[in-house]
Order: structure tokens, then C-alpha cells, then sequence
């Protein structure tokens, strides 16, 4: 046996399985959605109050209560600008590499698991049009052993190989758009969480003593 006849054995076996491979990643894609949609949720925060807050604060020059407002806020935007005033001591440079390393990990964090939702949307297409080749390949053979009359059968693998196209469609549609949102947000809220961290930075900056070649 050959290897188009293997795969033509193969493809007797029918388009039904990769619907329902199709189903299934669709429920684990749903999964995720609503994964990621309650993950962000819980770790958002009213950051315009936020932000007034921890300004007054550092208008004041209280920097204790400045970290303590921030670890209070359960958002990453307040945790990307609380690793500015870890250690305010060391410098505004040091404090904005903690500041860059913080965002990084936040933005690590935010999009965890949205890869199966990118791949999921690129893919599902593809996989539901193999189900499609596998029933144009059974429509034909189907074709050949009623002597080119057209029966129920044949209408039968017709109809199963566009449900296929259909089905890995249907699929991938909400993939995408759920996965371009939550790029959307976590884009949003990093550029808040730079707002806010810029804020930290510009007290730093006019904190620091003068250079010598300044005060002179």
C-alpha cells in the first residue's frame, strides 16, 4: 500500500473527528476567554483616584504613605509604579529599571494563556477546512461507487464537508475578537501603569540633589 492509498484510508475514516476536535478547542478557547476576562477584572482598579491620591502624597513628600496607597490598589498599574519607590534612595536611573522589569513581568502576567487564543483564531479555519478535504474525498469515492449518480449519500458528504468550513469558522471568529480585545486592554492598562509610573519618576528626578557643577 502507498501512501496516497494510506491516506485515502485515512480520510474514509470520515470529517465527523475533526468537528469535534473543532468543538472541543472551541470550549477550551471559551474557557480562557472567561479566564483572562475575571483575571483582569479582579486585577483592575480605579487608577484616575489612584493617581490623585498618590500625587497628594508625593506633593507632600510622605513616601511611606505613597507605597502604602499603592499596595493597596489590587491593579498592576499600581504595582508597576510601586517599584519605583522600593528603594527611592538608590536613584531615579535604578528606580526606572525596577519600574521597566515590573511592567515587563505585568505584561507577562495579563497575557498569559492568550497564545491558545491567537492560535486558536489563526488555526481553526485550517483544521475545518481538512474536515472539508476529508469529505470532498469521501463525496467522490461515494460518486464512483453509485456510477456517477447523483444519491443521498453523496449529498450527505457534501453537506458534511461544508459543515466542516463552517464549523472551524465559527470557531476561530470569536478566537480573534476575544484575543484582540484583551490585547487592547492590556495595551490600555500598561499605558496607564507608564502614566503612573512617570508620575513616581518625576519626584524622583526633583528630589535629587543638585550635581556640584549645578549648585555652583
Amino acid at each position: 500500500m502507498n501512501l496516497q492509498d494510506k491516506l485515502t484510508g485515512f480520510a474514509m475514516l470520515g470529517a465527523t473527528w475533526v468537528m469535534w476536535v473543532l468543538v472541543g478547542l472551541s470550549v477550551g478557547g471559551l474557557a480562557v476567554a472567561l479566564e483572562r476576562a475575571v483575571y483582569l477584572l479582579r486585577t483592575s482598579d480605579d487608577v484616575r483616584r489612584v493617581k490623585a491620591d498618590l500625587l497628594g502624597l508625593l506633593r507632600r513628600g510622605d513616601l511611606p504613605a505613597a507605597r502604602a496607597r499603592l499596595a493597596a490598589s489590587r491593579s498592576f498599574e499600581a504595582s508597576v509604579a510601586a517599584a519605583g519607590l522600593t528603594e527611592p534612595d538608590e536613584g531615579a536611573a535604578s528606580a526606572e529599571e525596577r519600574i521597566a522589569g515590573a511592567a515587563q513581568l505585568a505584561k507577562l502576567r495579563m497575557e498569559r494563556r492568550l497564545a491558545f487564543l491567537g492560535t486558536l483564531g489563526n488555526n481553526a479555519p485550517f483544521l475545518g477546512l481538512l474536515g472539508t478535504v476529508i469529505g470532498i474525498i469521501r463525496a467522490f469515492h461515494e460518486l464512483n461507487d453509485s456510477a456517477g449518480k447523483v444519491t443521498a449519500g453523496l449529498m450527505a458528504q457534501v453537506g458534511e464537508a461544508l459543515v466542516a468550513t463552517a464549523i472551524g469558522i465559527l470557531v476561530a471568529l470569536p478566537a480573534i475578537a476575544a484575543y484582540n480585545a484583551f490585547q487592547r486592554v492590556i495595551k490600555t492598562r500598561l499605558a496607564r501603569a507608564d502614566a503612573l509610573a512617570r508620575d513616581v519618576m518625576a519626584h524622583l528626578k526633583a528630589e535629587r540633589p543638585a550635581s556640584p557643577a549645578r549648585a555652583a
